[in-house]
């Protein structure tokens, strides 16, 4: 029987996530996926790299096997990572796009291009508010969550950026006081892998983030579980976001290692270990995040910690963020 449950209507609380990243298909895979049924929160949140098709389309079948499971009860919302781009298919991401309809179903127009040796999409399209699987916003109780692309144009004149601006001056704080974005290359990252891939789109979109109050940002890619303070600009502060990468679902190329050292001191837990996280809002101002550690068929908690909003009066000098 395959149904899901309604949403909870705005500033619904309390609420529970599932958050995962690079999921693949192997046997952590499935113990990821298991222990995600045994948690049973109601939305599961994926940062990117799902089937790990890369381009033999079949894999996209077999994966859609292994998750229905959960797939099948659960909202699944997902964002593209680098595994969905498959350089050789005619339009890159087109096998996720026509399976994931993120918002209003619309994908990649012709004006969209992927250019020779570049990594990020570019869009001819003028209209920055028009709906895209590739990046994308949902409301889900009393919180708003913002799917950033890492490989579509980020530039402060690209269509994401101005979407994301609009989107970051329309939430209602006393609706959804809780705001949490999902993307897949890191922008904090202490592990050699990967190492500063996130950066330009860091350097892009930061400020608007941190000028808008941002909660939590959850990452995937580097194939480790990472957890950060509070942070902007590479500095520890108590008005960043917190940024936590989930990148080690299970796939198929490994854990990532080995880690800087000495350990930044904006690194607050770090672990090249498969496994899941939980996100539980409690209220309008805590929420709790446990990260699971998929170890000897078990699930076990590795790291857990309250995220707390810090009070108005210590953040008032946020950034302008209307274009």
């Amino acid at each position: 029987e395959l149904h899901h449950p309604t949403p909870p209507g705005p500033a619904s609380l309390p609420m529970n996530y599932s958050l995962i990243g690079d999921l693949g298909q192997t046997a952590n895979s499935l113990d990821t996926v298991h222990h995600l049924i045994a948690s049973a929160d109601p939305v599961i949140v994926h940062v990117g790299d799902l089937s790990y098709a890369d381009g033999y389309q079949p894999r996209w079948d077999t994966y859609a096997n292994m998750v229905q499971p959960l797939a099948s009860l659960v909202p699944w919302m997902t964002v593209e990572g680098n595994h969905e781009i498959e350089a050789g298919l005619s339009v890159p991401f087109l096998a996720y796009t026509t399976r994931y309809h993120m918002t209003a179903g619309e994908t990649m127009t012709p004006g969209e291009t992927m250019p020779p040796g570049k990594t990020t999409l570019t869009s001819t399209d003028p209209n920055p508010s028009k709906p895209s699987s590739l990046y994308y916003s949902f409301v889900h109780g009393a919180a708003t969550w913002l799917m950033l692309g890492s490989y579509v144009d980020y530039a402060s004149s690209s269509n994401q950026y101005k979407w994301l601006q609009q989107q970051l001056a329309a939430i209602d704080r006393s609706v959804t006081p809780w705001v949490f974005v999902g993307l897949h290359a890191p922008w904090y990252n202490s592990n050699h892998v990967h190492q500063g891939e996130g950066e330009g789109m860091r350097k892009s979109m930061e400020s608007l983030l941190y000028g808008a109050g941002v909660d939590a940002v959850f990452s995937g890619h580097v194939h480790a579980y990472e957890r950060c303070e509070r942070v902007y600009n590479f500095k520890v502060n108590q008005c960043g976001p917190t940024y936590i990468n989930i990148g080690d679902g299970g796939n198929r190329e490994g854990l990532a290692e080995p880690w800087m050292k000495p350990q930044p001191d904006w690194s607050a837990f770090r672990e090249s270990s498969y496994g899941h996280g939980t996100l539980s809002v409690v209220n309008t101002t805590h929420a709790h995040w446990s990260w699971y550690r998929n170890q000897d068929q078990d699930t076990k908690v590795s790291d857990a910690v309250w995220i707390v909003k810090p009070s108005p009066s210590a953040c008032s000098n946020t950034i302008d963020i209307v274009a």
